[in-house]
């Protein structure tokens, strides 16, 4: 059986691929794995690093024949606003819930999800039902293997505070009263 043990990125000039192999948006984050082409055939993937592929690319068979690799169409929805602010407004609002999306000059794509779908019509955007190839945004994956989105807990806000907050009183001690004399009255009409 072939082996694939290099690639190149999509547009490199090159001589025309012999293979192709299709595959959707959530399995084209590969380092080692039998792949199906679409002749019947199969080539092991063999690379030294996890590689999020995007389509176009190439792998490089041992032989030195290109296999590319294509999106294959999925269940989307093409989400488009009332105008250009109100699309990037609909972009955050998807950003926050860390969901994949390919954003372009006039539309979104995204999964399917009909939750999500109620939410963006709230926010008077237009979704439709399409059908085609995903290429999400590379910033919810990562090509070097970490499964997380990017962003540290640990230090957000670069200062420490103890929760004191001005008022320092021993719990232990409580021998004090707590009758408002100062103007602080109190109908219980």
């Amino acid at each position: 059986m072939q082996r694939v043990t290099s690639y190149l990125p999509a547009g490199t000039p090159s001589s025309h691929p012999i293979e192709q192999v299709k595959l959707p948006h959530d399995l084209r984050h590969l380092r080692r794995k039998l792949l199906h082409l679409e002749s019947g055939g199969m080539v092991m993937l063999d690379l030294k690093d996890p590689v999020l592929f995007a389509n176009g690319d190439l792998l490089v068979r041992d032989d030195g024949e290109l296999i590319e690799i294509l999106a294959a169409d999925e269940k989307l929805f093409e989400i488009r606003g009332k105008n250009g602010v109100h699309l990037i407004e609909l972009a955050w609002h998807l950003g926050n819930r860390h969901l994949a999306a390919q954003i372009e000059d006039d539309r979104i794509l995204i999964l399917r999800d009909h939750v999500i779908r109620t939410m963006l019509q709230g926010l008077g955007a237009l979704v439709l039902e399409v059908t085609e190839p995903f290429q999400p945004a590379r910033g919810a994956y990562h090509s070097h293997g970490h499964d997380h989105h990017g962003h540290d807990h640990g230090d957000h806000h670069g200062h420490d505070h103890d929760h004191k907050h001005g008022h320092d009183h021993d719990h232990d001690h409580h021998d004090h009263d707590h009758k408002h004399g100062d103007g602080h009255h109190h109908s219980h009409d």
